[in-house]
């Protein structure tokens, strides 16, 4: 037996007897947390959950995003995404945000969108929503955790259960070993500088299985 076995356990498989309903809200300007979630949606689906992948509204002006060719090549690659509404997150039994980091914040778009759930939140819409999330930087240490951090903050309040990755499964560390949840450095390139995809993979399945666990439990 390996030392992360040891340590961590074996890695439990799932079945594909889920009836989650997923929604995987991104934000992304270049593309990778719109790759992140479709990534995630593999693996969710993998499992019988469905999903349904909804980006965060663009807030920037369109002649600031005409002037980076990456970004507005990205948004004409992705304007038939649907956006997320609030109908989605009340429909959803577990959702999965992909943001980059700004700051060691989420992004003034998914912030703005947050700030629109108060009255799902008055009305209790938004407890035992199973969340997770992942992010993205320029450098290793620019801010992920924090990032993952403050995003959960809000979950809190929603009465949301926050299901991170932990260190569940070897490919957390394979992936840069972040137990908040799946996170990514982006060179100059734009490319992903970790080969991510097999923890994306693992944290949306252990997600939609918490949910699975909450959605049964609910039931009684």
């Amino acid at each position: 037996m390996g030392i992360l076995e040891k340590l961590f356990g074996k890695s439990k498989k799932t079945t594909n007897s889920s009836n989650v309903k997923l929604a995987i809200v991104y934000y992304s300007m270049g593309g990778t947390n719109y790759q992140l979630s479709r990534w995630a949606e593999e693996g969710a689906k993998e499992v019988g959950a469905e999903v349904k992948v909804l980006k965060v509204p663009e807030l920037a002006p369109q002649s600031v995003t005409n002037e980076n060719k990456r970004w507005s090549d990205h948004l004409e690659a992705t304007k038939d995404v649907p956006e997320v509404t609030l109908d989605d997150l009340e429909w959803a039994d577990a959702i999965i945000f992909s943001v980059p980091t700004r700051f060691g914040n989420m992004p003034a778009q998914l912030k703005q969108f947050i700030d629109t759930t108060g009255g799902l939140w008055f009305h209790g819409k938004l407890v035992n929503k199973v969340v997770s999330a992942m992010t993205s930087a320029q450098n290793p240490h620019g801010g992920q955790e924090a990032t993952l951090l403050s995003l959960y903050t809000s979950m809190y309040h929603w009465g949301a259960i926050v299901a991170t990755p932990g260190y569940t499964d070897p490919v957390i560390f394979e992936a840069g070993g972040n137990p908040y949840g799946t996170t990514v450095t982006v060179g100059q390139d734009g490319k992903m500088i970790e080969d991510v995809q097999a923890a994306v993979n693992h944290q949306a399945k252990r997600t939609v299985q918490v949910a699975e666990w909450v959605k049964k439990a609910n039931q009684f």
